[in-house]
């Protein structure tokens, strides 16, 4: 193996948009599932201090902080089992868009950027060789000539140049 040093040119976006995603969304499943736990566990306590409340003041539930969410409130604690996955989802989707903003706005900032990061590439021998020849003729390393253009290529190149659009009237101006 041989090592060859460069610098990494550009990164592609939609790639790093992919990967900003994936990482967005894995992070707001768990932090969706959390959250919907707390916020299914919150409805069943705020239940419980109103009975609790409303047995001691002996006051009607209705007339209580959130009294005219007990229907709501009971079917989110009693339903956590749908919640906390729905939850966990409608996070997920937002934290992977998020992320994946994140991660293009960063490869396009990079990519912008005059300053780009060195990396060292280890190459098989085969290619190690191809290298030090490129380099002994002092082409850079890893990058393809352009084709040469074949003559028949150079021919039609020639006749569209040397053809050009005439009037059959003669009156080139109109």
């Amino acid at each position: 193996m041989r090592l060859v040093h460069g610098r990494l040119a550009a990164i592609s976006v939609w790639a790093s948009f992919g990967a900003g995603a994936w990482v967005g969304a894995a992070l707001g499943l768990v932090v969706g599932a959390v959250l919907g736990a707390v916020f299914t566990w919150f409805c069943g306590a705020i239940l419980d201090w109103q009975r609790d409340l409303g047995f001691t003041l002996g006051i009607a539930r209705t007339l209580l902080p959130f009294g005219d969410q007990i229907g709501a409130l009971r079917w989110i604690s009693g339903n956590w089992y749908i919640v906390i996955p729905v939850a966990a989802l409608a996070v997920a989707a937002v934290s992977g868009l998020v992320g994946g903003v994140i991660g293009a706005l960063l490869a396009a900032a990079y990519n912008r950027s005059p300053r780009h990061a060195t990396v060292a590439v280890e190459l098989p021998e085969d290619q190690a060789e191809e290298t030090a020849a490129a380099e002994a003729v002092g082409e850079e390393p890893g990058v393809v000539p352009p084709p040469k253009p074949s003559r028949v290529s150079r021919v039609a190149g020639a006749v569209r140049a040397r053809s050009r659009p005439r009037s059959r009237t003669g009156d080139a101006g109109r």
